[in-house]
């Protein structure tokens, strides 16, 4: 098997999607995008650096088990553009929780436009499309959005209360612990899907250095009215942090 591309590829392939495949159950366990020899840039980072994460971790077993990696090409001579949409469903579909069995994917960042553009039930579907923003040019209340991606999907699975999913554990700056919040929303994949009250912040007791927010179920139909099931503001562009904080008397 080939370790790099020539550099006749190199000019003609452009910008491209990969798979990586663990040979020892056929199944892709990182999907990326690149141009150049990017694709086979992570085996190189196994076997030269101390860097640990999972898909390192995976690259290690199979060279221990005396296999290979087996790379594969899903597009090439793509635009960088479309080589970001084709990864992004990509790694929507095989996170998702019902389709995660079909692999092991240890992309630790989530699709691009994932929130936005990503796999859903036909049901999210409208309710993504039809379902009333949230009115943040009005707003009466300081809030935190807090996305939870898969943690929302685990916590539904195993009937953990949203509540124990979303209070901890957080990276906070100084800036951030000073803001004022009268409620904490539950976001997942661009709605509101729970409203808690919020009393303060505490050291978490999972993560150290993180924070937990100490606070209980809305149950205040007039509040959950305004934020429940409601569509959240489309996130910047580059914004990456699962905290998002609203405040019109704060600035």
């Amino acid at each position: 098997m080939i370790s790099h591309f020539s550099t006749k590829t190199i000019e003609m392939i452009g910008f491209y999607v990969y798979l990586l495949i663990d040979p020892r159950t056929n199944k892709i366990f990182y999907i990326g995008k690149g141009c150049g020899n990017r694709v086979f840039e992570h085996l190189q980072c196994a076997i030269e650096t101390n860097a640990k994460n999972e898909k390192l971790s995976t690259i290690r077993d199979i060279l221990n088990n005396g296999l290979n990696v087996k790379y594969y090409i899903v597009r090439s001579n793509l635009t960088q553009e479309t080589a970001y949409e084709i990864e992004s469903t990509l790694i929507d579909l095989f996170t998702y929780s019902d389709f995660e069995h079909l692999a092991a994917i240890s992309n630790i960042v989530s699709g691009h436009d994932q929130y936005s553009k990503g796999i859903k039930t036909v049901n999210e579907i409208e309710q993504l499309y039809c379902g009333e923003h949230i009115d943040i040019d009005n707003l009466k209340h300081n809030l935190l959005l807090i996305n939870l991606n898969q943690t929302y999907t685990e916590a539904i699975e195993r009937s953990i209360p949203l509540y124990e999913a979303t209070c901890q554990s957080w990276c906070l700056g100084a800036k951030q612990k000073l803001k004022p919040i009268d409620f904490v929303l539950c976001e997942y994949k661009g709605v509101v899907r729970a409203v808690f009250t919020f009393e303060r912040w505490v050291d978490s007791t999972i993560v150290s250095g993180r924070y937990k927010f100490i606070g209980k179920d809305v149950k205040d139909s007039t509040i959950l009215s305004l934020y429940q099931n409601r569509q959240t503001p489309i996130r910047k562009k580059g914004h990456i942090s699962p905290l998002r904080f609203f405040n019109p008397t704060y600035k």
